[in-house]
């Protein structure tokens, strides 16, 4: 973008394009590693979950698996995916938004100064970056709400239905959610992080001159891949790690809340 846009010769784009491709993957490979690491700590934490657990069970009662073929427990691991999905989607819905509010605010910057294009005027810079930064505060606030009150609201639900003759239903089943949730998680992560650095390079090969170059049918369909690639690297990838240390996190804090017959 700066070789671009500071009018550098074209020998100069051809560099930094090898470059970002380069970094595109490389990137990619490291997000890898996160995704290791929140797998990791996640894995240790769901430990630390059953620990929790157990420690406010009377003597004699033990929560030592979580088994999915139990119809309630299923459910509950189901609905650990279907949050991995919605929170994807939101994120993707936020950059779609924030993206809009910053095409607004250039539209209205280019109506009040018609020299930005001759550049004969300087846009407002730190406008669009305070756009951008409100857009991304504002558009986190649901993931982050459904990310915590998620496990919550299951675990609780199921505490619920189990009640006193099974006191242990509402700890299984937000171990359940957890569980699958933080395995679908690692998978989507991964695909993401992958998929949208490909796209992104499918892009910089065609207009390499590659299946006609610039402004052919192939070019056009990795422009649309790219527009999709970059929210999916940049953006739903990296947040999904954060997601399945925060899932581990809250169930760990709520865990005390779903073992009605604990000692004191």
């Amino acid at each position: 973008g700066i070789a671009e846009m500071s009018g550098q010769p074209p020998y100069a784009r051809k560099i930094t394009d090898k470059i970002d491709a380069t970094g595109n993957s490389t990137k990619a490979i490291t997000k890898g590693y996160a995704v290791s690491s929140a797998a990791l700590a996640a894995f240790l934490l769901f430990q630390g979950y059953l620990d929790a657990v157990n420690a406010r069970l009377p003597a004699g009662m033990k929560l030592k698996a979580i088994n999915l073929g139990v119809p309630e427990l299923f459910v509950a691991g189901m609905l650990g995916t279907l949050l991995v999905f919605l929170f994807s989607s939101l994120a993707m819905k936020a950059v779609s938004s924030a993206a809009g509010d910053v095409v607004k605010e250039v539209r209205s910057q280019l109506a009040e100064k018609p020299g930005i294009l001759e550049r004969t005027e300087t846009p407002d810079y730190a406008k669009t970056v305070s756009v951008v930064a409100k857009a991304a505060l504002r558009e986190m606030v649901l993931p982050g709400l459904l990310a915590v009150l998620a496990p919550s609201c299951v675990g609780l639900i199921f505490a619920g239905v189990g009640g006193s003759r099974r006191p242990l239903l509402g700890a299984q089943a937000m171990g359940a959610f957890l569980l699958v949730g933080t395995i679908c998680g690692i998978a989507m992560a991964l695909f993401m992080n992958n998929a949208g650095g490909a796209w992104d390079n499918a892009k910089k090969y065609v207009e390499t001159g590659m299946f006609g170059g610039k402004n052919s049918d192939a070019h056009r369909a990795t422009v649309v891949g790219d527009t999709v690639g970059d929210p999916f690297k940049d953006t739903c990838g990296p947040s999904l790690h954060v997601l399945i240390k925060l899932l581990s996190t809250v169930t760990l804090v709520v865990a005390p809340l779903l073992v009605p017959s604990a000692k004191h």
